[in-house]
C-alpha cells in the first residue's frame, strides 16, 4: 500500500535516522515528536532490519513496514539530520523541502576521501599499539597493517562476498602477515600487533549501544544488536585463531613474547591522535572536530587518573564526566551531544578488553587466571559505561534537541 503523501516525510526521516546508526529508542522518540507537532497520530517501531510505521485517523489507519539493512554510524549525517528534525519541529521547513534536504545529506555521505581514511586507519592502529605498550617494530607494523585493512574495506564495496566475510578475512590476513614478520623481526609483539591492526572493528561501541538500548527497554532492537556484536567479535576471533593455527603448523611462534620499549611520553601524543583518527571514520563535521577530540582525550585521562579506584568506579565516573562535557559542548556548538558522547565512549575501549580476554584464554592456557580477570574488567567497563549513562539521565532525555 502506498503511503499517503502527508506521511511520506516521516517515513523518509525515519529511514534516514536508521541508516546512519541512531539508536532505536531515539528514532522512535524523534518520529513521535515530529508527528505530534505536525498534528499526526502515529506509532513507530525500529529494529535493526526494519521499521514499522502506523498512522491513525478517525476511521482508518495506515500501516507501512519497510525492510532496511542495519545502519552504520555516521556522526556527520546524524548531526545534520538532527538539525533537520529540529527545523521540522519548529516549523521552519515545509514538508516538500524535507526530501530535498535529505537528498543533500545522503549526497554528502557519498563523498569519500580515501587518502584521509588510509591515514586514519593507519594512525588508529599505530596509536593504539602505543597506548597498550609496544616497541618500535610493532608500532610500524601496526601502522602499515592499519593502512592495509582500509584497502580491504575498500574492496568490500566492490564485492558482496568480501563484504560478508570481511571481519574474518581481515583478521586472518593480518594474523598471517604478523606471524610471517616474526621470522624477520622476532621481537615483534605478535598478539598486540594483531589487536592494534583490527582495533577499529572490535565492536566495543556496538556492544555498549546494544546495552544502552536494552537498558532503555528497547529489548527487541537491543537484544538483536547485542547478539550481532558478539557474533562480530567471534568472527574476528575466528580469523585470528585460524591464522595462528595455519602458521604454527609451519613455523614456531611465541605468543607470550611482549616487550614495551617506547618512552612513556609517547602516550601523550597517541591519545589525541587516536581520538583524531575517529573523525574521518565517523565522518564528523568540521565544526565538531575540536570538541570531539577534547571529549575523547578527557574520557581517556579520567579513567587513567581514577584507575586507582578500580575499573568499575573509574569507568563510571569517566562516563559521567563525558556526558557532562558532551552536554556543555552541545550547548556551545548547537550540535547533538550524542556526536561528542560517542567519541568519548569509544576511548573507553571495552571491545579491546573483550578481544584480549578471549585471546589470552584460547591462545595461552597458562594465563587462565589472567584471562578471567580480563573478562571481569570487560564486564566492569560495560557496567560502568551503562551505569554512567543511566545515572547521568541520558535515557530520560529523549527530546530531539541537543540529544
Amino acid at each position: 500500500m502506498k503511503v499517503p503523501e502527508k506521511y511520506q516525510f516521516i517515513v523518509a526521516l525515519g529511514k534516514a535516522l536508521h541508516v546512519y546508526g541512531i539508536p532505536s529508542y531515539k528514532i522512535q522518540t524523534y518520529l513521535t515528536e515530529v508527528a505530534e507537532l505536525q498534528g499526526i497520530t502515529g506509532s513507530f517501531m525500529d529494529s535493526p532490519t526494519w521499521i514499522n510505521y502506523v498512522f491513525y485517523e478517525d476511521e482508518n489507519s495506515y500501516n507501512y513496514v519497510e525492510c532496511v539493512p542495519p545502519g552504520s554510524l555516521n556522526l556527520g549525517a546524524y548531526s545534520r539530520i538532527a538539525e533537520l528534525t529540529n527545523k521540522v519541529i519548529d516549523a521552519k521547513i515545509s514538508n516538500s523541502q524535507i526530501h530535498e534536504e535529505l537528498k543533500n545529506i545522503h549526497a554528502k555521505t557519498k563523498v569519500v576521501n580515501h587518502f584521509k581514511l588510509v591515514l586514519a586507519y593507519a594512525f588508529s592502529a599505530g596509536s593504539f599499539s602505543v597506548l597498550i605498550g609496544t616497541n618500535l617494530v610493532s608500532f610500524l607494523v601496526s601502522f602499515l597493517l592499519g593502512a592495509l585493512v582500509y584497502f580491504l574495506v575498500y574492496l568490500t564495496s566492490k564485492s558482496q562476498y568480501l563484504e560478508n566475510v570481511f571481519e574474518s578475512l581481515s583478521a586472518l590476513i593480518v594474523t598471517i602477515i604478523c606471524c610471517s614478520i616474526t621470522l624477520i623481526f622476532p621481537n615483534l609483539n605478535l598478539g598486540l600487533t594483531i589487536l592494534s591492526s583490527i582495533i577499529i572493528f572490535i565492536p566495543g561501541l556496538a556492544i555498549t549501544t546494544a546495552l544502552e538500548e536494552i537498558t532503555s527497554k528497547s529489548l527487541v532492537s537491543g537484544g538483536a544488536k547485542l547478539f550481532d556484536s558478539i557474533i562480530l567479535l567471534f568472527k574476528q576471533f575466528f580469523g585470528v585463531l585460524l591464522g595462528l593455527a595455519l602458521m604454527t603448523s609451519i613455523v614456531e611462534i611465541d605468543l607470550t613474547y611482549h616487550v614495551s620499549e617506547l618512552p612513556k611520553w609517547t602516550i601523550l601524543f597517541a591519545i589525541p591522535i587516536l581520538s583524531i583518527t575517529l573523525l574521518p571514520i565517523f565522518q564528523v563535521r568540521k565544526k565538531d572536530i575540536l570538541f570531539g577530540v577534547l571529549t575523547g582525550v578527557i574520557a581517556f585521562f579520567m579513567t587513567v587518573l581514577l584507575s586507582g579506584y578500580g575499573v568499575l568506579v573509574s569507568t563510571f565516573i569517566g562516563t559521567l564526566v563525558v556526558v557532562g562535557i558532551s552536554s556543555l559542548f552541545s550547548i556551545i556548538s548547537k550540535t547533538p551531544k550524542t556526536v561528542y558522547l560517542i567519541q568519548g565512549i569509544v576511548m573507553l575501549v571495552p571491545g579491546s578488553k573483550s578481544f584480549m580476554g578471549l585471546s589470552n584464554s584460547f591462545f595461552n592456557p597458562a594465563t587462565t587466571t589472567g584471562s578471567v580477570n580480563l573478562f571481569e574488567q570487560v564486564a566492569f567497563i560495560l557496567m560502568g559505561i551503562i551505569g554512567g549513562l543511566l545515572f547521568a539521565g541520558t535515557f530520560r532525555d529523549r527530546r530531539p534537541k541537543n540529544n
